[in-house]
């Protein structure tokens, strides 16, 4: 899963992203306002942890474009500011949670999956598609009751492709969501294709269906249509 955490306090923000990449997640950071911003236009993230107070602008304006682009990400406020209006008015905006600070970094993680499980798995711990079961709090995926021995990668991979079951991914969407957004988009997706490569042969070596799909110059497919 990828989050944006979006925070002016250096140390912070580089002990929030130690913390949740530790966790499996997909970290990228931003510590202003215009940063963060063209970071939400230019990319996709599952969840926004972000700060009220910005440099050069405010963590609610944000918010409020992320609205307004319709987009379907998780968004974390934190702040110092524990005032009933704050809160309100970051719930009435659309966020899906307030976090006071000072915080522990485990509370912090806490929010975030139960944000990712509520908007990307509709609150259920367990994932099925057909004989696999993906399990979002143990971070393992079982076919037919066998337990499969994925890498971060790999878990992460079939996620987005369940998630997004039935549509077309492109080559560069799937790279631009599960790497980081500093990655360079090369000619060449030698690297992805041997990360698929190996999910493949995982989930079929162990008697999945071959629900993945190359589309042939665009991307993948993941049905079972």
């Amino acid at each position: 899963m990828k989050v944006l955490i979006i925070e002016d306090e250096p140390a912070l923000l580089q002990d929030i992203r130690n913390y949740l990449e530790g966790e499996n997640l997909i970290v990228e950071t931003a510590s202003d306002f215009p940063e963060a911003r063209k970071k939400i236009i230019d990319y996709e993230y599952d969840c926004i942890v972000v700060d009220i107070n910005l440099p050069k602008g405010s963590g609610f304006d944000l918010i409020k474009e992320l609205k307004a682009e319709r987009s379907h990400c998780g968004i974390l406020i934190i702040s110092a500011r524990n005032s009933l209006d704050d809160r309100l008015k970051g719930l009435n905006l659309g966020s899906d949670d307030y976090l006071v600070k000072p915080f522990h970094l485990s509370e912090l993680n806490a929010r975030i999956n139960s944000i990712l499980r509520r908007r990307l798995f509709e609150g259920n711990l367990v994932t099925h598609f057909n004989e696999i079961k993906i399990d979002h709090l143990a971070l393992s995926v079982k076919v037919s009751e066998q337990l499969l021995s994925l890498t971060p990668k790999e878990f992460d991979l079939l996620n987005y492709f369940i998630i997004n079951k039935n549509k077309v991914l492109t080559q560069a969407g799937i790279v631009e969501h599960l790497w980081n957004d500093e990655i360079e988009i090369m000619d060449s997706y030698t690297f992805l294709y041997t990360h698929i490569r190996n999910l493949r042969k995982k989930l079929q070596d162990a008697g999945a269906g071959n629900y993945l799909k190359s589309i042939y110059g665009i991307g993948y497919i993941w049905t079972d249509q």
